[in-house]
């Protein structure tokens, strides 16, 4: 048997809608059990976050884009609520960074299968590519006992070519993904505005002001 880690991109678009959160590969009869629930937990933790004084007045989609052969397990859906976050604030993300890590209804990033598969897939793209001393793999912190790199990968950390970032929150992952504070609630439960998550509550606003005024006219 030979088994191997690839990149592949994932994409979110926003758009003033009801829908919620449309799962692209489930609609298109890709997506697996365990993947089609990784999207409800990141719609879940999207309402509980940013939803409480007002609805999710939005559509948005998913997408592993160019994926043709199936998609399922939630090693992808922090990557999905990071990237429907940047969709919503129009903040861009750092692309040199891969991400692979669950998350779970509270915001936690929890460990995946195949971690060193993932991270010397990316690995052997950024050498095929030419290294810039940026790029890394961001990794669920619970999944650093399960790392047993090959000697190439870690000598390549080692001297700065190549990084591994164990994060355990979406926040810290915002963080590193956007050099942004992700931002903490203050003592009322607001979060700073030039904050990641004060930025989605002020879009998320804006949004709903957009379907009274819809419904006004």
């Amino acid at each position: 048997d030979y088994a191997f880690g690839k990149p592949t991109r994932v994409t979110a678009r926003v758009f003033l809608g009801k829908e919620g959160v449309t799962n692209i590969e489930r609609e298109s009869e890709l997506g697996g059990p365990t993947h089609n629930k990784g999207v409800l937990i990141i719609q879940a933790f999207f309402g509980s976050r940013y939803a409480q004084k007002h609805p999710l007045a939005f559509g948005a989609t998913l997408c592993f884009e160019q994926s043709y052969g199936g998609v399922d397990g939630d090693s992808a859906s922090s990557t999905e609520l990071y990237a429907l976050i940047s969709a919503l604030t129009n903040i861009p993300l750092r692309q040199d960074i891969a991400v692979t890590g669950s998350v779970n209804q509270m915001g936690e990033v929890q460990a995946i299968g195949g971690v060193n598969l993932k991270v010397e897939g990316f690995y052997k793209t950024c050498k095929a590519k030419g290294f810039t001393g940026t790029q890394g793999v961001m990794i669920p912190a619970a999944n650093v006992k399960n790392l047993m790199l090959s000697r190439e990968v870690v000598d390549a950390v080692k001297s700065g070519n190549f990084n591994i970032y164990p994060i355990s929150t979406i926040d810290e992952g915002l963080e590193l993904l956007t050099g942004i504070p992700a931002g903490e609630r203050n003592s009322v439960g607001e979060y700073p505005s030039d904050s990641v998550n004060g930025m989605v509550i002020a879009k998320m606003e804006r949004i709903v002001q957009g379907w009274k005024q819809l419904h006004s006219e």
